[in-house]
């Protein structure tokens, strides 16, 4: 079992903690709702410096990511981040990150926890143009700071202006007396903020200093159940939940991640299944009545057959309902149609909806 380098300060402020993709992670501090409300009202932080770092760079840097990723990286520029996929070559995915363009021929990949290994060997085995790989793992923290007040609570700790970086930008800036910090608006809550990479020597003053900083703003460290009741209420899915190695992109959503102005990986294969359509679709819904949709529960229609499947699912702590995503039938897939969760031979009903279910 990994720590990150803040084990040690969750474990002194009581935290719950599990294993989580090998690490020993904060889960829990005061209890969900009570954390998903401080983000979603106030400020939290998160420690999910679990999460993989791959710097790629050289003159071929964007040849090789360009062949790996669906998005096109080729739009990026210096201080902007992407959303992405890494599609595999059976239809599905490898897995989904976020890239980062530092300078003209270097950038940051950043992967899922549970996925760093064969995220790595995946885009090894593709790299016949000699990037230069590196991967920082195991070198890097990462904080994400989240909510309305967190550049208002954080801004005394940079020259830059937090409040001009915009959604999925960054800046290499000082913050908290250090300089080189990464400071990126990618966050994945839907209530503002952003994330603090930086070198594992330097995580605990960051931590101190931001806790700090927001000590008059309500500030609190905030575990990784909240953040997945947060995620889901904007609808954005998690690997190994709502998308892996079966799900193709197009039937998860991501058809805007999945670019077709250049080739990838099974490009020529998801174009055909854009071009035919897809037989199946992540939906959203909303249950009609008090109950909690979980992961792996069947999704059935009126006369009890079964049309898909719960990939996530939550009592949602801003709206006090039901909610979740999974995927169905095409058929079965059109906002406002009425389907049932099938809970302990129960058919509950639910109702599909537009993301996201928060709305602001």
């Amino acid at each position: 079992m990994k720590n990150t380098a803040l084990t040690h300060i969750h474990e002194s402020l009581g935290a719950k903690m599990l294993p989580f993709a090998g690490y020993n992670m904060p889960i829990l501090y005061e209890g969900v709702n009570t954390e998903h409300e401080t983000v979603r009202n106030a400020v939290g932080v998160f420690d999910v410096s679990h999460m993989g770092e791959f710097f790629i760079s050289g003159p071929n840097a964007l040849t090789l990511i360009q062949k790996v990723t669906s998005n096109d990286a080729a739009t990026l520029t210096v201080g902007k981040a992407q959303y992405s996929c890494l599609p595999n070559d059976k239809g599905g995915i490898v897995d989904d990150l976020l890239i980062y363009k530092l300078k003209e021929e270097e950038y940051l990949l950043v992967v899922n926890a549970s996925n760093i290994d064969k995220d790595w060997d995946w885009i090894s085995s593709h790299n016949d143009v000699k990037a230069e790989m590196k991967n920082v793992s195991d070198d890097y923290s990462l904080l994400a700071i989240q909510g309305p007040k967190a550049v208002e609570a954080m801004q005394a700790l940079s020259s830059v202006d937090l409040a001009a970086i915009k959604y999925y930008h960054f800046e290499v800036a000082d913050f908290a007396g250090l300089d080189d910090v990464i400071i990126s608006a990618t966050g994945y809550t839907g209530s503002g903020g952003f994330e603090i990479y930086c070198k594992n020597a330097d995580a605990e003053q960051i931590w101190n200093k931001v806790f700090e900083a927001g000590a008059a703003h309500g500030i609190k460290p905030i575990g990784l159940a909240a953040r997945d009741t947060l995620r889901l209420e904007m609808g954005l899915c998690l690997y190994g939940n709502d998308i892996n190695d079966t799900t193709s992109p197009l039937e998860a959503g991501l058809g805007w991640i999945t670019k077709f102005t250049k080739e990838f990986t099974n490009s020529e294969n998801l174009k055909k299944q854009k071009e035919e359509g897809v037989t199946r679709k992540l939906v959203a819904f909303e249950m009609q009545e008090r109950a909690v949709p979980r992961h792996d529960y069947e999704i059935v229609d009126g006369t009890g057959a079964a049309i898909g499947i719960v990939t996530s699912g939550t009592m949602s702590p801003s709206m006090n309902k039901g909610i979740g995503l999974g995927y169905v039938t095409v058929a079965n897939s059109a906002v406002d149609h009425e389907v049932y969760i099938r809970i302990r031979k129960n058919d509950v009903p639910a109702k599909v909806v537009k993301l996201p279910f928060y709305k602001k």
